[in-house]
């Protein structure tokens, strides 16, 4: 038997979700110590007794306690065997719902529990999964039920969710599963192996162990190195501690003293070189995002940053100057044509115009395009422009 705990606030929900499983024919309820099984009347009894604990945010408790599919348990065995887990995880004076769901392979109930007592005290919530695993372990022997170890009591730790996701991605085995299965083939040796040709072996694997030694040689623990992770003893389980090591080798501490010291010394060189390397790699992309240069060649295709934009002015003056030679030139040539044709019919330049033709073409351009030279103003010398006075501003005597 199993139990998955959750904590929280989200009662409504949970009971909205197990009161539709009854309205659908896939769940019963057991037991109860609410008086109306309906939603608002069942949040309305729960309210009066949280008024007790108004600042208490996580007052839900919901667990399932999960029977092996052989396991054929009437109602009343069922709730019997949910009403003895509350009350020996502390919720004896607690609102309850328990529900006996029928919609999966293997029989199971839900248990929704205030954890707000009658008194206004509140059951801990502390160790919760150490004292469920007893309460279980209990509640199998006592009913004589299947018994289940616990992915901490096993040999081997079961693969978590994120692992599984990895492997559906991958197609790979995880860094720990393939890390159990090297050490489980060198420990399943006919011979038992030293520490010293344990530790050669795993290292030749690519393994390195760092082992919790004392001063005077005693070990009491280990750990393993593997593709950058690492791991305690413990996290592979219980087949992989030092205590169930020692005993698969022939381990004798002041023997092996100095070989343990030495592959801890190898260990601790090898974390701090990739700890380096990290550090190194950390600073080297720091140094490449905070060069100005370094980052806009990376983005704009290695043109150095305000290159284009001078490059672009520069083109454009180029285009205006060109554009502006060519019209001055066309000026010029009109003036001239003007002044021919004019001359054929026996018209006599004006004033005007015999000075813009004793101009040179560039100072007659300059002398017609800029807005504050005017041909008013070219009376004697066309390049010398007459001064206007300012008139002084203020009082007359």
């Amino acid at each position: 038997m199993t139990a998955d705990q959750v904590k929280g606030k989200g009662f409504r929900g949970a009971l909205r979700y197990n009161l539709q499983k009854v309205d659908q024919g896939v769940a019963k309820v057991l037991d109860s110590s609410f008086a109306i099984l309906e939603e608002n009347a069942v949040m309305k009894e729960l309210q009066l007794v949280r008024m007790l604990r108004p600042n208490l945010a996580k007052y839900f408790y919901h667990t399932s306690l999960n029977f092996p599919p052989n396991e054929n348990l009437r109602d009343e065995q069922m709730n019997k065997i949910a009403n003895e887990y509350l009350n020996n995880m502390g919720f004896v004076q607690n609102q309850f719902m328990i529900f006996r769901h029928f919609d999966a392979e293997h029989p199971h109930v839900h248990l929704l529990v205030n954890r707000i007592g009658y008194d206004g005290s509140v059951v801990s919530d502390s160790k919760d999964y150490q004292r469920s695993e007893q309460v279980l372990r209990q509640l199998e022997k006592q009913y004589g039920l299947t018994e289940v170890i616990s992915s901490r009591q096993a040999q081997e730790r079961a693969m978590t969710k994120n692992e599984l996701e990895m492997m559906k991605r991958t197609d790979e085995p995880s860094t720990k599963m393939k890390l159990q299965v090297i050490i489980k083939s060198i420990l399943g040796q006919k011979l038992k192996p030293t520490t010293a040709q344990l530790i050669a072996q795993l290292e030749a694997k690519g393994i390195n162990v760092l082992f919790n030694q004392a001063s005077t040689g005693f070990v009491s623990g280990i750990s393993y190195s593997y593709e950058g992770l690492q791991f305690k003893g413990a996290h592979l389980g219980n087949a992989y501690k030092w205590q169930a090591i020692k005993t698969a080798i022939g381990y004798e501490q002041e023997r092996d003293r100095t070989a343990i010291h030495e592959a801890n010394v190898r260990t601790r060189a090898g974390q701090a070189e990739r700890a380096a390397g990290t550090a190194n790699a950390r600073i080297r992309s720091s140094e490449i995002d905070a060069d100005p240069i370094t980052r806009s060649i990376s983005t704009s295709q290695g043109r150095i940053p305000g290159e284009d934009r001078k490059a672009d002015r520069s083109d454009s003056n180029e285009v205006k100057g060109t554009r502006q030679n060519c019209s001055s030139s066309r000026l010029a040539d009109e003036l001239d044509r003007s002044a021919g044709r004019k001359h054929q019919q026996g018209e006599q330049p004006s004033q005007k115009q015999v000075d813009h033709q004793n101009l040179p073409d560039r100072d007659l351009i300059g002398a017609l395009l800029s807005s504050d030279h005017h041909a008013d103003h070219l009376d004697g010398d066309p390049l010398k422009l007459k001064k206007r006075k300012k008139k002084r501003k203020g009082l007359r005597l």
